[in-house]
């Protein structure tokens, strides 16, 4: 499907790609990572031709269909369905041709390609990816101009989603969305019919969505086989055989070298010095193992501890209009050492709870307990806004402490985790996660007790994203967290409360039952589907074991080519271990020799196995997911 060859890319004179290659079968679902900056928007503007490669070549399938969300958000009076349904061009050129075409092979041929394209159940399609990613009937008739920025993005993403390009690009997809909008992102593009390359730093879409991982490092691209985490115990085990090899590969140098400088002006051994100036030329370089610095977060700890409950709710009510409330009926408790997540759809009122416990809100009815003295920081991504374009993080930080030395200001700028480099940087310059920590650490500056985060990942890459989780679960107070990351949400909260139907209530299962009630099709309801409208468990079962039946021969190829992979692997790794010992090609070169061949065998083996196991688990995954009906 895609072949990348020899290819290397600037951007503003900097080279961010260089002599880079990468193959991808079609079918593949991969997910494109790496470090912020690394260069991996800048890929996606190579591969669909709006940036030109300064060396190399993409090369795709005649007639492909390339398909990104479009950089500006539709805002017309247009109704959304009508936006959405309006992405697939060859629909509508076909429709448009039959309502004027005589001829009747023409008419035949048009009418036979609107069914190959599914085009009588477009509207129902068009409608089941917008209320995935949010919108409910009404809202779908509703005119784009009517909704906000991030909901016009949404849209954006339903129509490139509903043209089903042959080539999926999608950038950080999901920052525009709620944790509900996310679930439904990832069982879609699990089960999306084509190709997809994903640019995102969410490690459960990584893990759940995508077969594979393209990693960006080091201006390379390098494929690896499986989900994220998969890819990180890879990953972690090329470094540490790429450290020992370097290790060794040095210690050889180092001795051939001294034998040289003992023995290259003595005529009885000048031949071999030679010999071993020669072996040290031919022996290159194992690259050494370059670590990237992440860094860390640090909120300060409260100085003291209030006693618990810190905020206690009894039938309170919150909105932005008096008699209308946007939440009622609230009695909650929050102790000084919770970890809570909230869940619920956009729009049903988590930002306005958040603003009720940080003060931003007043209750209307009922009552509102909070602990004496009680601090509260509240970070909300659009608050991002509210830095000063002119001014550096040193200088937002000194108008809080206008008295303490320049030592301590620069400290407590540290400890937000912005690099000394950038300290002296203005705010309009800095990177979008840069002007996440610094915001971060403004709104957690006076020591709180409680810390409100809505939306804090938006702009972390996945270390950066880790750095957080353990400042999370360090911070000593209590921390309500609003988040489309199910990583973070898992890591770090033990509370999961559901802000729904006009209220917010203890959700008593976990994350992994909420996936379930989303991905099933009941958006945002708690409750399990009435019992006469499925199948019995016993049904199910029967259904089940049938199905691993069909499947069953595939799945043993599968497992064929996972045993003979890693028997592949683990041969590649010994010969690695044994061609790495520089006394084997003193002791015998012609053994060292065919040494190196079986491992370059190997080697190209094990990239057609890798090749043909990812064509048939794609073929597995979409017989798997084609579940018949059970009656």
């Amino acid at each position: 499907m895609l072949t990348i060859s020899n290819l290397s890319a600037r951007i503003a004179g900097r080279l961010l790609i260089d002599d880079a290659s990468l193959t991808l079968p079609e079918g593949t679902k991969a997910g494109l990572v790496g470090r912020n900056g690394a260069g991996k928007s800048t890929l996606f503007r190579v591969i669909s031709g709006d940036l030109a490669a300064e060396t190399g070549s993409v090369s795709l399938p005649k007639h492909c269909r390339i398909g990104q969300v479009a950089q500006e958000a539709p805002g017309t009076e247009e109704p959304l369905i009508d936006i959405v349904l309006q992405a697939d061009t060859e629909r509508l050129a076909l429709l448009r041709e039959a309502e004027t075409a005589k001829d009747p092979h023409r008419i035949a041929e048009i009418q036979t390609r609107l069914t190959d394209i599914g085009a009588h159940s477009a509207e129902s399609r068009a409608a089941s990816i917008l209320s995935g990613l949010g919108f409910d009937n009404d809202a779908q008739k509703r005119p784009a101009s009517s909704f906000s920025g991030g909901w016009r993005m949404r849209v954006a993403l339903a129509a490139v989603l509903f043209a089903q390009p042959d080539l999926l690009l999608l950038d950080e997809p999901t920052n525009y969305l709620d944790l509900e909008g996310t679930l439904w992102l990832e069982d879609y593009v699990r089960r999306y019919p084509h190709t997809v390359v994903i640019i995102s730093h969410d490690r459960d879409l990584l893990n759940r969505a995508v077969n594979t991982i393209v990693h960006l490092e080091h201006k390379k691209l390098v494929f690896y086989r499986g989900p994220f985490d998969q890819f990180e115990r890879q990953r972690a085990a090329a470094r540490e055989l790429q450290m020992k090899a370097r290790e060794k590969q040095q210690a050889r140098r180092k001795h051939m070298e001294a034998f040289v400088e003992r023995f290259r002006y003595k005529a009885s051994k000048a031949r071999q010095a030679q010999s071993r100036l020669k072996a040290i030329e031919r022996l290159g370089d194992v690259s050494a193992v370059v670590e990237e610095h992440v860094q860390g977060f640090a909120f300060p700890a409260p100085k003291k501890q209030p006693a618990s409950p810190i905020i206690k709710l009894e039938r309170a009510s919150v909105g932005y209009e008096p008699g209308a409330p946007v939440l009622s009926r609230l009695d909650l408790r929050i102790d000084n050492d919770d970890r809570i997540a909230l869940l619920g759809a956009n729009g049903n009122g988590k930002s306005t709870f958040a603003k009720l416990i940080s003060g931003k809100l007043h209750s209307e009815g009922g009552s509102m307990t909070r602990a004496p003295n009680l601090k509260i920081g509240y970070f909300a991504q659009h608050q991002i806004d509210d830095l000063i374009p002119s001014a550096s993080a040193v200088e937002h930080v000194r108008r809080l402490m206008p008295d303490a030395p320049e030592a301590t200001v620069r400290s407590r700028v540290a400890q937000m985790g912005l690099a000394t480099e950038k300290m002296d940087t203005l705010a309009r310059d800095l990177s979008g996660g840069e002007k996440a920590r610094l915001l971060m650490g403004l709104a957690t500056f006076d020591w709180p007790h409680l810390m409100i985060l809505d939306e804090p990942t938006n702009h972390l890459d996945i270390d950066s994203r880790s750095a957080l989780i353990d400042a999370l679960n360090t911070f000593d107070g209590a921390v309500i967290l609003i988040s489309h990351d199910q990583h973070l949400i898992e890591a770090t909260a033990d509370r999961l409360w559901l802000v729904r139907d006009g209220t917010v209530s203890n959700y008593d299962g976990d994350l992994e039952d909420y996936r379930a009630v989303i991905v099933s099709g009941s958006r945002g309801q708690a409750r399990q589907k009435e019992t006469s409208s499925i199948a019995s468990k016993a049904e199910q079962r029967r259904a089940a074991a049938d199905r691993r039946k069909e499947l069953a021969p595939l799945k043993k190829k599968i497992n064929e080519i996972e045993s003979l992979t890693a028997r592949l692997e683990e041969l590649i790794q010994r010969l690695d271990k044994e061609l790495s010992d520089p006394a084997i090609y003193d002791s015998d070169p012609q053994l060292a020799t065919r040494k190196a061949k079986e491992r370059s065998d190997a080697q190209r083996e094990l990239a057609a196995a890798e090749e043909q196991w990812l064509l048939l688990s794609a073929e597995y995954e979409e017989a798997a997911d084609d579940k018949p009906a059970i009656n």
